[in-house]
């Protein structure tokens, strides 16, 4: 199976993906850390090449029978639709999660609170700042997918619903 978590910066995602991934003892892959490492590598700037990266290392896992939690923006609908072929090809449920804030203070206080994880965001990378945030290319889904608000509610409950999610047939 394939869970894709997309959404803002600061949204939550990263937590409900890690959390989730730790639970299933799921293959985890984050963008974040995927776009530091290229950049590390001396890549002057990162657009696609993540995401390529991203959709290669889903598929060898999926192929592998293995779980895989994808964590990324996913900001338009080209990335959307392929994660979409990524599990097609693979024969794979998916399930698209999009993660909102929908308090834009709590939002903003998440991405200006942010700590930089040092084993991923050592080097060039760093997270985006509020601004960047506010003017993120972040176009409407089309396509079906199960939205969480994380602006109320304890993490722990997120979770559940997420877990829910993946252990009904969909």
């Amino acid at each position: 199976m394939l869970i894709v978590f997309s959404g803002l910066p600061g949204s939550g995602k990263s937590t409900l993906a890690l959390g989730l991934a730790t639970y299933l003892n799921a293959v985890y892959l984050r963008l974040d850390t995927i776009e530091a490492a290229l950049l590390n590598a001396g890549l002057p700037s990162v657009g696609v090449e993540g995401y390529a990266v991203a959709y290669a290392l889903a598929a060898d896992a999926l192929r592998l029978g293995q779980t895989v939690v994808a964590d990324c923006v996913n900001p338009l609908p080209v990335t959307r639709e392929a994660w979409q072929a990524v599990a097609r090809e693979h024969s794979s449920r998916i399930l698209d999660v999009e993660v909102i804030c929908s308090d834009v203070h709590e939002h903003r206080r998440r991405v200006e609170t942010r700590q930089a994880d040092e084993g991923n965001w050592a080097g060039r990378w760093q997270p985006p700042t509020w601004e960047a945030v506010a003017r993120h290319d972040y176009a409407e889904w089309t396509s079906p997918r199960t939205v969480i608000d994380t602006a109320s509610g304890e993490k722990a409950e997120q979770l559940v619903r997420v877990l829910r999610l993946v252990t009904v047939p969909l």
